[in-house]
């Protein structure tokens, strides 16, 4: 477990700020310890506690081989929702898994962000994309992150392209794989520190953490889904 020190140390090296810029005033000795938001969980366990976690927060999660099982899953998924359009991330697993062509066989109208190829799309190709991010009933994407602590999604637009397509369509599908749930979310932000500093020579990135489906109590206190985002999240583990 690090220490407030450590946390802030990362902080300033992702800031890129000189030292001494970023401290906290006062003696830190007198402030009790960090302590794990969950009691520690066996490697063999973290998959099966991240999806009680994330059906905890309103996700619901799902395991899947091979494509017949992927496009069982999207099939059941989209029939549900009637979803008629989907946009798909850049994320390379979608493409690895067949997402696109699969999505074709079940004769849904697919989009794909235009960057796949390269870093940044063309300005016209990134409004179309953006366009059909609002219009489109469901996303698809892959994750950075899967985190146990909380059952959250971490997703980076250095990943995925526009992270448009796990923010704006009423239905977000997230597909990961083992390798990449974690416990805390200390792991968490060691593993964007290191990814920062291998693409330090794009313009810049952003992360979301995706804890459940959208929801507010803004009005009288009435819990509501789907105001500032997605109103179902499924999250489907590939398995090797």
């Amino acid at each position: 477990m690090a220490t407030r020190q450590q946390m802030l140390e990362r902080i300033r090296q992702a800031l890129a700020l000189p030292p001494g810029q970023l401290s906290v005033p006062g003696d830190l000795s007198a402030l009790p310890a960090l302590g794990r938001v969950l009691s520690p969980v066996a490697p063999e366990d973290l998959v099966s506690r991240f999806e009680d976690e994330l059906t905890k927060v309103g996700g619901s999660a799902y395991r899947a081989r091979g494509g017949a099982e992927i496009a069982n899953l999207l099939s059941r998924i989209l029939k549900e929702g009637r979803a008629s359009g989907v946009v798909l991330s850049r994320n390379p697993l979608l493409a690895r898994l067949g997402v696109g062509e699969i999505l074709q066989s079940l004769e849904t109208p697919a989009w794909i962000w235009p960057a796949a190829a390269g870093p940044d799309p063309a300005p016209p190709d990134a409004a179309v994309y953006r366009e059909h991010c609002f219009s489109a009933a469901a996303g698809v994407t892959g994750v950075d992150f899967a985190l146990v602590e909380s059952g959250s999604l971490v997703l980076t637009s250095s990943t995925e392209g526009s992270q448009l397509a796990s923010l704006a369509p009423p239905i977000h599908i997230a597909f990961y794989l083992r390798s990449q749930v974690v416990e805390t979310l200390e792991e968490v932000l060691a593993g964007l520190a290191q990814g920062r500093a291998a693409e330090r020579h794009r313009a810049g990135r952003s992360v979301v953490f995706v804890t459940g489906t959208s929801r507010t109590a803004d009005i009288e206190q009435i819990l509501i889904r789907g105001v500032h985002g997605p109103r179902e999240l499924h999250a489907i583990l590939v398995e090797d």
